[in-house]
C-alpha cells in the first residue's frame, strides 16, 4: 500500500484529491481538487484504490476566449479555502472584514500571549474583531479551544456568529443546557475537556462551586464580553456577582499562557480604579503604574485598542457605512381625565405609604420599593399598574433592609451593569403583605379594579405612540417599540394590531426563551416581505441584538432609569449594517409627571449631551444612578400636594449636584482615555500591506465583482445593474446552478455591505459568490461538465494588438505546505496559491515579463479573430514545449515559499522583536512548496495581423 504525503495529488473514486495533514497511513483526508471544505472526504485505501496523480495539462481542443484567463484566475482565487498568507483562517471565513478590523489581530498575532482589550464603540464589531483573533490563534496551532463568557442574553447570538462567520460549532454552557451536556461525557471528563469551543454564561459559572472546575479545565483562549460588568472599582462597594465575576477573571488571568480577550464599548466609566484593575488581567504592571506616563501609556497601548466611529468610517481609504443621523426627538402626551384621576390616586397612595414612618426599618423600605414599583407600573400602562397591584411584593422576602434594597433595585431600577444578567420585563410586585383584609389590601384591590375598566381607547399615551408610529411608517420606516414591562408590551401590541390592521405587529418579551426570540423577529421580516412592520419588544432585546435588519427607528415607549439602557436599545438599530442613512429615535414622556421629568432632566438628557459632544457615550458613575433617584424621589413624593406638583428644583438637591459633577467628570476622564491611550503600536501602512497581500490572494473587491458580472453573463444569466447592486432575474439561470444559488426569485447581488435581506454581497466571503466561484472552476477542471455549463476554459488564443510579440500566460497553482510553531507543537497546513507567469519567446529561450508587464496582458482586448485550426496547433505546440519550463516553475514556487514565510515573520517580529534570535512565531516556522506546479490555464497572446 503506498505512503501519501500531505499536499500530494491522488485519484480516488474517479476523480483528483488533495491529501490533508489529518490524514494517516490508513485513513487518508481528501479535498477534492476542484472541491471546498463541505466536499472533504475520508477514504480507506486498503479497500479503495487511491493512486498517484499528476495535474493533465491544458487541451488543445478545449479553447476560450479572452475572458477565460480573467474568469478562471478570478474563480479560482475566489474559491481559496487555504492561502499560504499570514492569516491561516482567513480564506475559509464567511465574513469580509473591514480593514479596521485586522487591528485587534495584528496586535494578536504580535503577542507571545494575547492579551487584548477590544473597546471600541458600540455597533463598530467588536464581536467580528473578537472573532477574527480566536478563528486565527485556532488555526495557527497557538489554541486549542475558545470559551466565550457573556451574559446569557447574549449566548444564542455569539453561537449564531461564529458558526455563521467563522465556521465554529460551539456549544452553550447555561443552566438550561448543562444536564443535557453532561449525559455524554466520560467518567471525570469536563464539558470543557469533551467540547473545544464552547458559550458560557458568566454568571452560571461564576459561583464557587462552578468556577473551580472551570478553572481546572478551562480552555487557553477566554473572550469575555461585556467585560466592564466583571470589574470592581473597590471590592467593598462592589455587588456579590460583580465581585464574583472578577474573581473570576482573576483567577484565568492568573495562568499566564492563557489567552484573554476582554471586549466591551465602556472600559472606563469615570473609575480609574475599575480602569485599572481591568487592565491589570492583561498586565499585573498596569494596576500600579501611573498611567498618565509616557511609558505607562505605551504599555497601554499594546493590549487596548478603543476607537470612535469617526475614527474608523474611512480607514484606509476604505468607507465603512453607518447610519448619518440619529434623529431624536422627545414626545409628550397628557393623560385624559379618567387615567389621570386614577394615576392621582396612586400617587396619593404611594406618597402615604412613604410618608409612614411607623414600623422597622425593613418594613419602611419595603414600603418605599412597593410604592416605586406602583409608580413604574403606573406610568407604563393600565396593564403593567393592574398586574402590579395584584402581585406580592418581592422585597417582603428580605430579611432585613438591605435585603429589601437589593431585591428592590433588582425588581424596579434599570441595572445593566451589575448583577442582573438579563433585563427583568415581569411587572413588580406591590402588595406589601400577605393579609388581603388589611386596609392597604382593599385599597389596591380598588385600583386595580379601576385600572383594569379604563378604556385604551382614552390612553393618551398610546395615542401618542400610535401618531408616531403612522409618521414612521408614512416614512417607509419599521419602527420597534421599547416597552419596560411584558403587560405593557402586550397591550400596547394588541392596540397596534387593532390599529393597523394590515400591518404585520409582532410581540417579543423575556416570556420567550432567546432562540425563540430570534425566530419571532425572522418570521415578522419574512411575514411583511420588505413592507414597514411594527416590533414591539421588552429591554430582552435591548443589549447585543443586532436588528439593524429591517428596522430603522427605536420608540421609547417607557422611559428607562438607567440612560445606558436607552442607548443600548437606539444601538439595535444605529450601527453597521442598517441600510438607512438616517435612524430615528422617540422618547414619550408624561408631561405632567415630575418623575418622567426627573428621568429625562437628570438621566436622559445629560447622556444626549454627552455624546453629542464627546461621540461616544459614557455610562453613568458607578452608584450614582441608584443614589440620585433615591433622593429625588424621596423629595418629589415627601413634599406633598396634587399630582401636578410632582416637580422638584433639582438644582437645590445636593445629591443632584453632586451626581452631575461625578458625570461631567466621567465624560472628561473618558475624553482624556480616549487620547491618552489610542490604539497606536499598529500603523495604518502597516495594515494596508498585510490587506492588500491577502487580497491579492483571494481577489480584491473589484475582482470579485467583475468575476461574478462576468461569470453570469458568461452562463447567459440576464443581468439589470441598478444603483444597489447586480440583479439577477431567475428565470435566466440554469437550473444546476440555480440549486447552488437557491435562487426561487430575482436575486439582488449588493455591491457591499449592509445589504438587504435576503440579498448576495460582492464579496468572497458570501456563499453565493463561493457557489458561484465553485461552479466556475467545476467547469473549467471537469470536461464531464454540460457545454453551456462551462463559461472558463483552461486555454486559449487571443489575437490583439496590445502585444509586439507571441506572449504565454501561464495560470499556475502552487501548493506549499506551511508549518507553524505553536504552544502545543508545530501545525501543518497545505496552502494554494495562484500565480500568472507570462513569457515571450520560445520555452527554451524565454523572457519572462514582470508583474507589472503581467497586469497589462491581462488587460489585452481582442483585436482580430483567430481561426480554431492555428489556436488548437499553438496551444498544442506550447504544451508539448512546457517541460523546459519546469525549472522556471519549480523556482517560481520556491519564491512563493519564501514570499509565505517572510510575510509570517514580519506579522510576528514587529512587536516582538525576536526574529534575530528565533523567536515565537519564527522558530519552526517552515514553508516547502509540494512539486510539481500546476498548471491550470495557458492563454496565447498573438500580435494583430499575425493570425
Amino acid at each position: 500500500m503506498a505512503s501519501f504525503a500531505s499536499g500530494t495529488l491522488v485519484r480516488a473514486r474517479g476523480r483528483e484529491w488533495v491529501v490533508l495533514p489529518e490524514s494517516t497511513e490508513d485513513f487518508l483526508v481528501l479535498r477534492p481538487l476542484a472541491g471546498g471544505d463541505a466536499d472533504v472526504a475520508g477514504v480507506l485505501p486498503r479497500i479503495e484504490d487511491v493512486e498517484s496523480a499528476t495535474f493533465s495539462p491544458p487541451q488543445a481542443d478545449d479553447l476560450g476566449d479572452h475572458r477565460s484567463a480573467n474568469l478562471l484566475r478570478d474563480a479560482l482565487r475566489v474559491g481559496f479555502r487555504s492561502t499560504g498568507g499570514p492569516f491561516r483562517s482567513l480564506a475559509r471565513l464567511a465574513v469580509d472584514p473591514r480593514p479596521y478590523q485586522f487591528v485587534p489581530l495584528l496586535m494578536a498575532l504580535r503577542q507571545e500571549t494575547t492579551r487584548l482589550l477590544i473597546a471600541d464603540d458600540v455597533g463598530i464589531g467588536k464581536t467580528i474583531e473578537a472573532g477574527l483573533v480566536a478563528s486565527e490563534l485556532l488555526a495557527q496551532g497557538q489554541v486549542r479551544g475558545l470559551t466565550v463568557l457573556c451574559p446569557p442574553s447574549l449566548a444564542e447570538q455569539w453561537q449564531a456568529e461564529l458558526r455563521e462567520k467563522f465556521a465554529l460549532d460551539a456549544e452553550l454552557v447555561l443552566a438550561s443546557t448543562v444536564t443535557r451536556l453532561q449525559r455524554g461525557l466520560a467518567h471525570d471528563e469536563s464539558i470543557f475537556e469533551r467540547y473545544p469551543v464552547t458559550i458560557v454564561s458568566t454568571d452560571y459559572i461564576k459561583s464557587d462551586r462552578r468556577r473551580d472546575e472551570f478553572l481546572r479545565t478551562a480552555l487557553d483562549l477566554v473572550i469575555v464580553d461585556e467585560a466592564h460588568t466583571c470589574v470592581v472599582d473597590d471590592a467593598g462597594r462592589a455587588g456579590g456577582g460583580r465581585t464574583q465575576r472578577y474573581r473570576l477573571l482573576q483567577d484565568l488571568a492568573k495562568d499566564t499562557e492563557r489567552n484573554l480577550v476582554l471586549v466591551t464599548a465602556t472600559p472606563h466609566s469615570g473609575s480609574e480604579a475599575a480602569f485599572r484593575n481591568m487592565l491589570g488581567l492583561l498586565d499585573p504592571a498596569l494596576t500600579d503604574l501611573d498611567l498618565r506616563s509616557d511609558g505607562a501609556r505605551a504599555r497601554v497601548a499594546r493590549h487596548l485598542v478603543q476607537r470612535r466611529r469617526a475614527d474608523v468610517r474611512g480607514y484606509l481609504d476604505e468607507d465603512t457605512t453607518f447610519p448619518s443621523d440619529r434623529r431624536s426627538r422627545e414626545v409628550g402626551y397628557r393623560l385624559s381625565p379618567a387615567f389621570r384621576a386614577l394615576l392621582d390616586d396612586v400617587v396619593a397612595y404611594v406618597r402615604g405609604q412613604v410618608q409612614d414612618r411607623s414600623g422597622t426599618k425593613l418594613q419602611q423600605r419595603v414600603r418605599w420599593w412597593s410604592g416605586l414599583a406602583l409608580l413604574r407600573s403606573a406610568a407604563s400602562s393600565p396593564a403593567a399598574l393592574t398586574a402590579t397591584l395584584m402581585t406580592r411584593s418581592a422585597t417582603v422576602s428580605a430579611a432585613d433592609a438591605e435585603g429589601a434594597n437589593s431585591l428592590g433595585r433588582e425588581a424596579v431600577l434599570d441595572l445593566v451593569e451589575d448583577d442582573s444578567s438579563e433585563s427583568d420585563d415581569a411587572a413588580p410586585g406591590a402588595v406589601p403583605d400577605a393579609d388581603l383584609a388589611s386596609p392597604e389590601a382593599r385599597v389596591l384591590a380598588d385600583l386595580a379594579e379601576r385600572s383594569h375598566a379604563l378604556d385604551p381607547a382614552e390612553d393618551a399615551k398610546l395615542a401618542a405612540l400610535v401618531k408616531q408610529v403612522r409618521g414612521l411608517m408614512r416614512d417607509g420606516v419599521s419602527p420597534i417599540v421599547f416597552c419596560r414591562y411584558i403587560p405593557t408590551a402586550h397591550y400596547v401590541a394588541r392596540q397596534l394590531r387593532q390599529t393597523f390592521k394590515r400591518v404585520e405587529v409582532e410581540v417579543v418579551t423575556g416570556e420567550l426563551a432567546p432562540d425563540d426570540r430570534a425566530a419571532r423577529v425572522g418570521g415578522l421580516l419574512d411575514a411583511s416581505e420588505g413592507s414597514p412592520h411594527i416590533l414591539v419588544a421588552t429591554d430582552c432585546l435591548s443589549e447585543g441584538v443586532n436588528l439593524q435588519d429591517g428596522f430603522q427607528a427605536v420608540v421609547h415607549y417607557d422611559l428607562a432609569w438607567n440612560p445606558t439602557r436607552h442607548e443600548q436599545r437606539e444601538g439595535r438599530v444605529d450601527r453597521f449594517g442598517q441600510e438607512a442613512e438616517v435612524v430615528y429615535a422617540v422618547t414619550l414622556y408624561g408631561e405632567e409627571n415630575g418623575i418622567d421629568g426627573v428621568v429625562l432632566d437628570v438621566l436622559l438628557r445629560k447622556h444626549a449631551q454627552i455624546r453629542k459632544d464627546l461621540g461616544i457615550s459614557v455610562p453613568v458613575p458607578n452608584e450614582a444612578n441608584d443614589r440620585v433617584l433615591n433622593a429625588l424621589l424621596e423629595g418629589v413624593l415627601l413634599r406633598g400636594g396634587e399630582y401636578e406638583q410632582l416637580e422638584l428644583d433639582i438644582g437645590l438637591v445636593p445629591e443632584a449636584r453632586e451626581f452631575d459633577d461625578a458625570w461631567s467628570s466621567a465624560a472628561e476622564q473618558e475624553k482624556v482615555s480616549r487620547t491618552r491611550y489610542a490604539q497606536a503600536t499598529i500603523r495604518p501602512d502597516e495594515v494596508a500591506r498585510e490587506i492588500e497581500e491577502a487580497r491579492s490572494r483571494l481577489g480584491r473587491p473589484d475582482d470579485v465583482a467583475a468575476f461574478v458580472s462576468t461569470a453570469l453573463a458568461e452562463i447567459g444569466g440576464s443581468v439589470t445593474r441598478t444603483d444597489h447592486g447586480l440583479v439577477l432575474a431567475s428565470h435566466s439561470v440554469p437550473s444546476t446552478l440555480r440549486d447552488r444559488l437557491r435562487v426561487d426569485r430575482d436575486l439582488l447581488w449588493a455591491y457591499d455591505l449592509p445589504a438587504p435581506r435576503g440579498a448576495a454581497v460582492l464579496a468572497r466571503t458570501d456563499q453565493r459568490v463561493e457557489a458561484l466561484a465553485r461552479f466556475v472552476l467545476d467547469g473549467a477542471l471537469d470536461r464531464r461538465v454540460p457545454e453551456p455549463e462551462r463559461p472558463a476554459r483552461r486555454a486559449g488564443v487571443i489575437t490583439t494588438a496590445d502585444v509586439s510579440a507571441m506572449t504565454v500566460l501561464l495560470l499556475v497553482r502552487v501548493r506549499v505546505h506551511v508549518t507553524l510553531p505553536g504552544r502545543h507543537g508545530t501545525r501543518t497546513d497545505v496552502a494554494e496559491e495562484a500565480r500568472l507567469m507570462a513569457f515571450q519567446g520560445t520555452p527554451n529561450d524565454a523572457v519572462w515579463l514582470d508583474e507589472q508587464q503581467v497586469q497589462e496582458l491581462m488587460a489585452a482586448q481582442p483585436s482580430a479573430n483567430t481561426p480554431k485550426d492555428r489556436a488548437e496547433m499553438l496551444v498544442r505546440n506550447v504544451v508539448a514545449a512546457l517541460p523546459p519550463l519546469q525549472d522556471r516553475l519549480e523556482a517560481e514556487a520556491m519564491h512563493v515559499a519564501a514570499e509565505i514565510r517572510e510575510a509570517h515573520s514580519r506579522v510576528r517580529r514587529a512587536a516582538r522583536g525576536r526574529e534575530a534570535a528565533g523567536g515565537l512565531g519564527v522558530r519552526g516556522l517552515a514553508v516547502e512548496p509540494q512539486l510539481p506546479v500546476d498548471v491550470l490555464g495557458l492563454f496565447i497572446y498573438l500580435p494583430g495581423g499575425v493570425a
